[in-house]
Parts: structure tokens; sequence; C-alpha cells
């Protein structure tokens, strides 16, 4: 069964760091197109960044600066470190992915499988 487990959420005051992790089991993730996804309360689902097979990153606006994933291959786990984090990066973070190599997209509907979510509260 292939499937994507996310963790690494929580409650974090404005300013403060978090680390995401999204763990693959039943394929291995450097065959497969990366991507982290946020959905705030009453809003659509947005891109936040997508990855290569070849671990080229594209960061959306909002987030460019202040997050950056990384891969650990041999954990087939994908993070998303998330630093210096505002009230209005308040809201529940996926990954996804797909099996393509050599692009990514922030386009959700592109993706296959889907982590279950993990929420982020960034409140003093």
């Amino acid at each position: 069964q292939l499937q994507l487990v996310e963790s690494g959420g929580g409650l974090v005051q404005p300013g403060g760091s978090l680390r995401l992790s999204c763990t693959a089991s039943g394929f291995t993730l450097d065959a497969y197109a990366l991507g982290w996804f946020r959905q705030a309360p009453g809003k659509e689902r947005e891109g936040v960044s997508c990855t290569t097979t070849g671990d080229t990153t594209f960061y959306a606006d909002s987030v460019r600066g202040r997050f950056t994933v990384s891969r650990d291959s041999a954990k087939n786990t994908v993070y998303l470190q998330m630093n210096t984090l505002k009230p209005e990066d308040t809201a529940v973070y996926y990954c996804a992915a797909r099996q393509r190599r050599g692009i990514a997209t922030m386009d959700a509907a592109w993706y296959d499988y889907w982590g279950q979510g993990t929420q982020i509260t960034i409140s003093s």
C-alpha cells in the first residue's frame, strides 16, 4: 500500500521554527516529484513548494527564503523546514507525490498520493 505520513505539526509562536516530515511507505520517494501544500480555514489549498526528482525545488513567493525542502533518501523522507513563521502560515500542511522524473508543479490536481495532513498553528 502506497502511503505518505506527515509529522511535526504543532503550535509555535510567531518567529519560531518547525520542521515537518513526510515519510513514504510502499514506494521510493527518489522516483517521485514532491509537493508541499497547505490549506487554511475557509481558503483553497495552495502550493508551498514542489521538488523534482533531481532535487530542484520551487517555492511560493509567500514562503521563499523562509521555508526549505530537503530529502533523506535513506529514510525515504522529505522535510519542510519552516523558519520565521508568521500567523498567516497557520494551516493544515500536506505532502504529495507523483511518479514523474524531471518536473514538478504546485498544481495540487497533478499529484497522485497525499498525506493525511498536519496542523500548524502560529500564535502568541
